[in-house]
């Protein structure tokens, strides 16, 4: 028997609801899978009542965790669940699930720290690290006249990442603009939620997909901000650790930009190096975010 490959399974970190012992009140087995089949075609009608997508994604959370922490293949349950794979599904499924608004609060938060991090990392930061030093340079370049919250939210991340020296392929796969889903080499995809890029770069990209163990589980992602919040709610929706090569990134995003904050444990995949802890290198950075702040009033 072929053994499907799957990113590393992780548990209840981070979470309110993560297992639901008992069906909701007047619920039975046959009236959840009513309400999944409803769900279904819905998606095939291509309905605009997203209301009552959100209403019975919420009515069937239930069974939703329970196929996820059984263990279901997640190109099963792109089949079975197609809403969930939708931002409608995913941000309704991520706050039952946290109780955070996956993209209001991250829009939130961006708007009141994205410029502060990014002032940082220009100045403070890039004089203190070559990489990021270079990294900001290039980014310079290739923004060019691009502007507004995604550009932000673009450079925000490629910053992160260079900040930490973290792995950009991990969390990015660039192919061509005119790449459909069936035609992704996934060779060079890691397992881990992956943004597929359609274009050059980040920045002149019209579309983008989400891939999670090597399967295309969203096409139609149109901006940065949604494709980011997708591939980091899925981290939760589908109990799946953060990858080592991305440990600080993700981390940083979870804690300043999605308000989830455990006092302790941590998402990462179990390594012989990883430890159960808030990773130091994200609290330095927040506190030097804290005090750049205070000189800054």
């Amino acid at each position: 028997m072929v053994q499907t490959k799957r990113a590393a399974i992780q548990d209840t970190y981070g979470c309110i609801k993560w297992e639901v012992k008992f069906l909701p009140l007047g619920e039975t087995t046959q009236s959840q899978q009513d309400k999944k089949d409803e769900l279904k075609n819905l998606f095939l009608q291509q309905t605009e009542d997203l209301e009552m997508v959100r209403s019975i994604m919420k009515a069937t959370y239930f069974t939703q965790r329970k196929e996820v922490n059984e263990g279901r293949a997640i190109k099963e349950m792109r089949e079975d669940w197609p809403w969930w794979f939708m931002e409608t599904g995913m941000t309704t499924h991520f706050q039952e699930l946290t109780g955070i608004h996956l993209k209001e609060d991250f829009l939130k938060n961006v708007d009141q720290k994205g410029k502060r991090l990014l002032n940082y990392m220009k100045t403070i930061a890039a004089n203190k690290n070559k990489k990021l030093c270079q990294a900001t340079a290039k980014l310079e370049f290739i923004r060019g006249e691009h502007t507004g919250s995604s550009a932000d939210v673009i450079e925000m991340v490629l910053l992160l990442l260079a900040y930490f020296d973290e792995k950009e392929e991990v969390m990015f796969c660039y192919v061509d603009e005119t790449c459909l889903a069936e035609d992704v080499e996934f060779a060079e995809v890691a397992l881990t939620p992956t943004i597929v890029v359609c274009g050059q770069s980040s920045f002149s990209a019209r579309r983008m997909m989400l891939s999670i163990d090597q399967v295309i589980v969203n096409d139609q992602m149109t901006t940065f901000i949604q494709s980011l919040c997708m591939m980091f709610g899925s981290y939760y929706s589908y109990n799946i650790h953060y990858p080592s090569k991305l440990a600080s990134t993700l981390e940083f995003l979870q804690r300043c930009f999605f308000s989830i904050n455990p006092d302790k444990g941590s998402k990462v995949e179990k390594t012989s190096t990883a430890h159960m802890q808030v990773n130091p290198r994200v609290l330095t950075l927040i506190q030097d975010l804290a005090d750049y702040e205070w000189r800054d009033v």
